[in-house]
């Protein structure tokens, strides 16, 4: 099989808390302004520190920031060996032998060993919708000694290297085994890895600032970078991620060059950025990413099926798609569980989504559901732009079928943590929440955590459905693409019928970054080594 198509694509003014902003960069010590620190604003507050745990794209991001990853995927799907220097496998395919290349050493000084990454990935596979299914196939990891390290199948799996080098959440870094032995459904508070950068955790502060400084340890390959594949140099010996909920303040901040990169540009702050000829805004997302209704199932009033049916009928992707991009060009509907513009993308079934709107019959669906008025929860983060403007539109949607909707506020880092709970919303649960994923996430089957149905081991939401697990089953058994395709249309038609989620619209968020700086890598993920600043 070709491995090429496994992973397939493709103004406000200055108030007073941007004046704060300023006098805190102008006390800041001068000894950190001295040296070469990039300061970044990120797209929401860091609240966890475990990649595993979440899926969350702000802890993948720092994930990538302190630790590092057996194998990696480039811009072309290529998986290509990264902490690993060699690797073989027996005739029958069952045996995998993994040998660490020299050089590796945790952020503490100890050596990176073979327990390190069996523990590591062993973790990470209970919680990994593709680490589920190479948990599966799985007889044994054993460390062989320090710097190898074997995996025994119960059957030939066609997509180990796949798994151990998945660009995006959950990612299987690897941690020290002290820390990997934590249980897969506790988070990991201590961010020692053997990334490019380190953590100050001294200087952590919550809701404010996240300081990494560069690992002088830290042995880069000598290809290229690509994605997360190559060498990741670090050209900087700082940064600086700064959270700024007000955008209105964070326009000011790097518009006075205050900080030197946005990662989320809102839509509306396009027009007054773009006339700074020391600003640059990109796309540096080239596959885009799909936004996300996603219901609990195990809850009422959405664990039952005509509910979430109902919702199909109201949704028009156009409007989240301008209500998330702002610019036409930026966003566009997207009827299809795999990312558009990919091999498996499908209008299959689509209709539903696609075609005229039709309120009758969403209220008709309300009806037949037994809907008795539960108060229905809709999880809002107004300092996220992707989610907050999902979050009204579906509100409103709600109310109009005669739903008894509450929109509940907060920031996008509390909501990834109360997504997690299982309770009733009296008791601090939830019914909606909205989110988003980059291209390479809803690709296949293998990589879209929101589209199986294995209950308690689903992502959160936990639909529960044995026939999209069968299928799923299929597609992994498949003999080539035109056999996956066939099944993937199936587990869509199934989808529609099911409805896991709703696909909202597909869209591109930009990144505005002042001139000084050059090298940043065009990929799904935010990636900080290559990066240069004058």
């Amino acid at each position: 099989m070709s491995k090429s198509w496994r992973f397939p694509l493709r103004a406000a003014a200055l108030g007073a808390a941007a004046a704060a902003f300023s006098a805190a960069v102008l006390l800041a010590p001068a000894s950190a302004l001295a040296q070469k620190t990039i300061k970044f604003i990120p797209e929401a507050d860091l609240k966890s520190l475990d990649p595993v745990w979440t899926t969350a794209y702000i802890t993948r991001n720092h994930g990538y920031m302190v630790y590092d990853t057996l194998f990696a995927t480039d811009a072309k799907f290529q998986v290509h060996p990264q902490m690993v220097d060699k690797y073989e496998t027996s005739r029958d395919r069952l045996t995998w032998t993994f040998t660490l290349r020299d050089g590796l050493k945790f952020h503490d000084g100890a050596p990176v060993r073979s327990a390190d990454c069996v523990a590591s990935i062993e973790r990470w596979a209970k919680r990994d919708v593709l680490g589920q299914k190479l948990g599966e196939m799985t007889e044994s990891w054993t460390a062989v000694d320090d710097k190898t390290f074997r995996l025994k199948l119960k059957k030939p799996f066609a997509y180990v290297l796949e798994a151990l080098g998945k660009p995006s959440s959950n990612v299987p870094f690897i941690l020290p085994e002290r820390l990997a032995k934590t249980d897969a459904f506790t988070q990991v508070t201590d961010a020692t890895g053997s990334g490019p950068f380190k953590m100050v955790k001294a200087e952590w502060v919550p809701g404010s600032k996240v300081v990494y400084v560069k690992n002088t340890d830290y042995v880069p390959r000598k290809e290229a970078p690509s994605w997360a594949a190559g060498g990741k140099v670090v050209k900087v010996d700082r940064v600086e991620w700064l959270y700024i909920p007000d955008s209105a303040t964070a326009a000011n901040a790097i518009n006075a060059g205050e900080v030197d990169w946005w990662q989320q540009l809102p839509s509306d702050l396009v027009p007054l950025l773009s006339k700074n000829k020391d600003i640059k805004i990109e796309n540096t997302d080239p596959l885009g990413s799909t936004g996300m209704i996603r219901f609990n199932h195990l809850q009422p009033p959405f664990n039952n099926q005509k509910l979430r049916q109902a919702l199909l009928y109201v949704v028009n992707q156009q409007d989240y798609a301008i209500g998330i991009a702002g610019d036409p060009k930026n966003g566009m509907p997207c009827a299809s569980y795999f990312s558009c513009g990919t091999p498996l993308a499908s209008d299959a079934g689509s209709a539903v989504l696609s075609g005229k709107r039709d309120l009758e019959k969403a209220k008709a669906l309300v009806k037949e559901s037994g809907y008795k008025g539960e108060k229905i929860v809709v999880l809002d983060a107004t300092d996220q732009p992707i989610v907050h403007p999902q979050a009204l539109i579906t509100t409103e949607l709600l109310k109009k079928i005669g739903l008894n909707a509450e929109l509940q506020a907060g920031d996008w880092g509390t909501l990834i943590t109360r997504r997690s709970s299982k309770e009733p919303v009296e008791k601090g649960g939830w019914s909606i929440f909205h989110t988003w994923w980059v291209g390479p996430d809803l690709a296949t089957p293998a990589l879209n955590a929101a589209l199986r149905g294995a209950g308690e081991k689903a992502w959160f939401g936990w639909p529960n459905d044995a026939e999209m697990e069968k299928l799923r089953d299929a597609w992994f058994d498949a003999p080539d693409l035109a056999a996956q395709k066939k099944i993937a249309q199936q587990m869509q038609l199934r989808a529609w019928v099911t409805v896991p989620y709703i696909p909202t619209a597909r869209f591109t968020v930009p990144t505005a970054y002042r001139t000084n700086l050059s090298g940043l890598l065009v990929s799904p993920m935010n990636l900080m080594w290559n990066v240069d600043k004058k």
